[in-house]
């Protein structure tokens, strides 16, 4: 690729990785730091959304796999970028943003034109706007999950690979999990019904026992349970991590899996 078609890609990889490493070298940053980096991450957001509009949206609807988990993790950071306003999320800026920048250099050299048919149909696309909205929920969720998993571990003085020195109150990162995977799991119901809804439109048949489907109906069934546990059982801690990540990666599994092996290992 030539350089200045790489280069906005490499500067928001840049500017995503400075930010990351500026908060592992500097885990108690000042005021004046925390608005530079939340400066930074929305110059980063606008960036690495134009990217994508221009490789997904200009010409036909491509979403191959480079180009789908670019957006899932856009969608991601600017979650994060929002929620940190009101949470103070400092710590979870140096998980999020260095895959964020795999994404984006990903997203530079894949450019295989996986055109997506139906582009035109209105509930299409709300399907693959929900979708993707959810995903990007339960990314926050899962690696939220893990940085209470290392604030818990710090609280009981225990050794984490994870040396974030400033966490916010356990109390408040269980409750913006729960916050998280509840919305998220109302979209994942959303695009179950919407997907549903178009099959049974352009197919004259409402499911199709795939894959795709067997792992996202198992990933909702996880995090439903979930949910229940939480209201009826009060599951919290471990249980609520441990449940979050199984779902995850159902979740992943039902709709990156079967996009790697149909665009990646079956195009070889």
């Amino acid at each position: 690729m030539q350089a200045p078609t790489y280069l906005p890609y490499l500067i928001t990889a840049l500017i995503y990785i400075w930010v990351a490493v500026h908060f592992w070298r500097t885990p108690t940053p000042s005021q004046t730091s925390l608005r530079l980096h939340s400066g930074l991450i929305a110059l980063g957001l606008v960036v690495h959304g134009g990217l994508l509009y221009q490789d997904i949206f200009i010409g036909d609807l491509n979403l191959n796999i480079a180009n789908a988990v670019s957006l899932i993790f856009w969608l991601t950071v600017l979650i994060y970028w929002i929620a940190d306003f009101k949470h103070q999320l400092h710590s979870l800026q140096a998980l999020v943003l260095p895959p964020a920048a795999v994404t984006v250099l990903l997203q530079a050299e894949f450019h295989d034109n996986v055109v997506v048919s139906f582009a035109n149909d209105p509930l299409f696309i709300a399907h693959i706007a929900i979708a993707m909205l959810a995903y990007s929920l339960f990314t926050f969720a899962a690696l939220h999950a893990i940085l209470m998993a290392a604030a818990e571990r710090a609280l009981h003085q225990k050794t984490s690979l994870l040396n974030l020195a400033k966490f916010p109150p356990l109390m408040t990162m269980e409750s913006l999990l729960f916050k998280t995977i509840s919305l998220g799991f109302v979209l994942l119901t959303f695009t179950l019904v919407s997907g549903m809804l178009f099959s049974e439109q352009i197919f004259h048949q409402a499911l199709k026992f795939n894959h795709k489907n067997i792992f996202t109906i198992l990933s909702w069934l996880i995090f439903g349970s979930l949910l229940v546990g939480r209201a009826r059982y009060g599951w919290r801690g471990r249980t609520a991590i441990r449940w979050t990540l199984i779902g995850f990666v159902v979740l992943m599994l039902a709709y990156l899996g079967s996009k790697f092996v149909l665009e990646v290992l079956l195009n070889r």
